[in-house]
């Protein structure tokens, strides 16, 4: 998310809430010597995504500083995390767009918030977001939205339904270029903006902790030999994450001559076959078919990282910080981004710092032969340059993206906005 360098968004006037980059209370203090609070998180749905691991990690803040975490969702795989972290899963359709099913699931919203008695609403999607505002505002607690990229914005009203997740008593972004995309769009006061950085748990991401027997485990799973490089995409299949970059690159590449290679993407379509149709036709046109692989989300990401010589984000869209390029480098591998897929806060590159301080190489986005030209020269650089390079990245994201620091500017904006909001009683039983 955000580095600890000093914040570009102003601090917040309001002295119950710490501004985002204030130095937290720190997680294990004693939380619970008032009231528990207790936080209603509607997400779309349990699966892979940004958003579903952010609540995941939203319930192991909770839970760990004796706070209580519901989580509203449609089921997923992420559902046996919620549980093991001491949450409780509803199983609730807030991924639909469909007005009289966002109705509907308001009116839940609100018998949940008022039989639990939460304190805080927070949304991780636009349609539950609409919901969640209602239910919120009904109920008169806190509602509270997180952006972790930005939104397109191609007509009136699709800015409209974005919209709803700028209009939090709190807006929560994962770096100050989201922050700063939010206050220019919609307006937001910066008193209501707060950047909370995603954090990672370096013990399972630690390249010393996985096997060799899990690494060729997953290179089986991608049907790679051996001997072949993996580059990996990992994240869902949608076009804003710039699939269709990637297999464009990789002609040029065979036509280079670069041909020991596999590139697998990792993620799944959440039914958008369309986009994968495409880029499957565009695989087969280039005569790509032994070089790409398209799996499965893989459980074991950390020997995922392991097995790949590069980890690759070609979006075409402003991502804010992906949680798969912090594990990438938690995972001491290489990156190569767009410069629209990672801020200067998330992976270092030349020019911003010399090589020696790299950890990964940037192009333009949406351009194919930068991205080609950039998996060229890094292959072409010497595996103990690579190595070092790898290494670099786990000592940066080590050093800004500590899972206390995030946890205690979670929990301290948390128990403002719970001890400042009046509870109705107005909503239907």
């Amino acid at each position: 998310m955000a580095s600890t360098g000093p914040s570009r968004i102003p601090a917040s006037p309001a002295p119950q809430l710490p501004d985002a980059l204030d130095p937290p209370a720190p997680a294990n203090s004693n939380q619970t010597a008032a009231k528990p609070i207790t936080v209603l998180i509607v997400v779309p749905t349990l699966d892979e995504g940004s958003a579903e691991y952010g609540a995941v990690e939203l319930v192991r803040i909770l839970k760990s500083a004796g706070h209580h975490a519901i989580v509203a969702a449609r089921s997923g795989r992420l559902i046996g995390d919620v549980i093991k972290l001491g949450g409780e899963f509803v199983a609730l359709d807030v991924a639909s767009k469909n007005p009289f099913v966002m109705l509907r699931n308001a009116v839940t919203l609100m018998r949940i918030a008022r039989r639990r008695d939460c304190d805080v609403i927070h949304a991780l999607g636009r349609a539950g977001a609409w919901s969640a505002a209602l239910a919120a505002r009904r109920r008169g607690i806190a509602f509270v939205t997180g952006w972790t990229k930005g939104f397109s914005e191609n007509n009136p009203l699709k800015r409209f339904y974005n919209g709803v997740m700028a209009r939090g008593d709190r807006v929560i972004a994962t770096c100050d270029d989201i922050a700063e995309l939010v206050h220019e769009r919609y307006g937001t006061p910066w008193q209501r903006l707060a950047v909370v950085p995603i954090s990672i748990d370096f013990a399972a991401f630690d390249p010393a902790a996985v096997t060799w027997e899990r690494v060729s485990a997953i290179r089986r799973a991608f049907g790679v030999e051996p001997e072949t490089k993996v580059f990996m995409v990992t994240g869902r299949l949608v076009r804003r994450k710039g699939h269709h970059v990637v297999v464009e690159a990789i002609k040029a590449l065979k036509d280079r001559g670069l041909t020991d290679f596999v590139c697998v993407f990792v993620g799944e379509d959440r039914g958008n076959t369309a986009y994968t149709g495409e880029l499957w036709d565009l695989v087969v046109a280039h005569g790509l078919m032994d070089f790409v692989r398209m799996a499965a989300p893989v459980r074991d990401m950390p020997a995922a990282y392991a097995a790949a010589s590069v980890v690759i984000s070609a979006a075409v869209q402003l991502e804010g910080v992906q949680r798969a390029l912090l594990e990438a480098q938690a995972m001491a591998r290489p990156v190569i981004v767009s410069d629209l897929a990672a801020g200067p806060d998330v992976v270092l590159t030349a020019p911003a710092v010399p090589d020696n301080r790299a950890t990964g190489i940037r192009c333009p986005a949406g351009d194919p032969e930068a991205l080609a030209a950039a998996v060229f020269r890094l292959m072409s650089t010497p595996e103990q340059a690579r190595a070092a390079m790898g290494r670099r990245g786990r000592a940066w994201v080590i050093d800004h993206f500590d899972a206390s620091m995030a946890a205690g500017r979670m929990l301290a904006l948390y128990r403002g906005l719970a001890g400042g909001q009046p509870k109705s009683r107005r909503e239907p039983r």
